[in-house]
């Protein structure tokens, strides 16, 4: 019991904190989904939180039940939780074994439950068990979230890096990364601010430790990685110059040289 007891700590301090966290919802079905689990909050209805990683399932669960611990559903332990708890969130739901059963025991002990996963498992005897499902689409799916959640991040940024950006900064929304929603936002927010700070050695050392896991036995390791050079470089000479002409002047290159170089790395441009 001690062992399940010190796991409960951990993981209730986990959930205080991401409750503490304002979830954004500037979209219409982040607004619908706010506002059901402020109904649900002193209702005793189990509910089924649906959608991709990243994009608020824990936090809604932790907003509509601050105080419960959080327990995956494979875990050995999720029985001993349910009987030991009146509230409990289930993350990673899809992967209950024995799903009967726990529903029967969820029913004879009363408790309360919020199963967070991807999609709906078993889907009769889960849409029958939960009446109340929550599915909460991609970032991509509601681009009104993207900015107010870049903002978040930002701040984020700022307060654990404590650098002030420059006063020109502004976070450039086409580059920011969705591709595992706000994990991957977080991310790009967070390189995006560094980058507006770093400095030529900073950058260099960087570089290193990249190719020093690039480095082989053979192979041609200059031409494989003129890309971080050049593809960068054109990149920013296209925002910054709008036209081949200036490019190719600020280059120092003739026009049928950038436009080969471009054309080269068409790729990645």
């Amino acid at each position: 019991m001690a062992r399940w007891n010190n796991r409960v700590k951990k993981v209730t301090v986990a959930a205080q904190d991401v409750a503490a966290i304002n979830f954004i919802a500037a979209s219409r079905p982040l607004k619908e989904a706010l506002k059901s689990a402020n109904l649900l909050k002193s209702l005793p209805l189990n509910t089924f939180i649906m959608g991709q990683p990243g994009t608020g399932r824990h936090t809604l669960a932790a907003f509509m039940m601050p105080d419960a611990p959080t327990v995956r559903g494979d875990d050995q332990l999720l029985e001993q939780a349910i009987q030991s708890y009146d509230k409990l969130i289930v993350e990673d739901f899809d992967k209950v074994s024995n799903l009967q059963k726990l529903i029967q025991l969820l029913k004879k002990n009363g408790t309360k439950v919020i199963a967070i996963a991807d999609k709906m498992s078993n889907f009769e005897q889960t849409r029958v068990s939960f009446g109340v499902h929550i599915e909460l689409p991609p970032l991509e799916e509601r681009p009104e979230d993207i900015e107010p959640l870049a903002n978040k991040f930002f701040d984020e940024a700022a307060t654990l890096f404590g650098k002030t950006p420059t006063e020109n900064f502004k976070i450039d929304m086409d580059c920011l990364d969705l591709s595992m929603n706000a994990f991957s936002l977080r991310k790009s927010v967070f390189l995006h601010y560094l980058s507006a700070k770093i400095d030529e050695q900073e950058l260099m050392s960087l570089m290193e430790t990249y190719l020093l896991r690039q480095v082989k036995d053979h192979g041609d390791l200059y031409r494989q990685n003129l890309s971080l050079y050049e593809v960068p470089l054109i990149r920013a000479g296209v925002k910054r110059y709008k036209s081949q002409l200036k490019m190719s002047q600020a280059f120092g290159l003739n026009r049928n040289t950038l436009r080969k170089k471009i054309n080269e790395w068409k790729d990645y441009l």
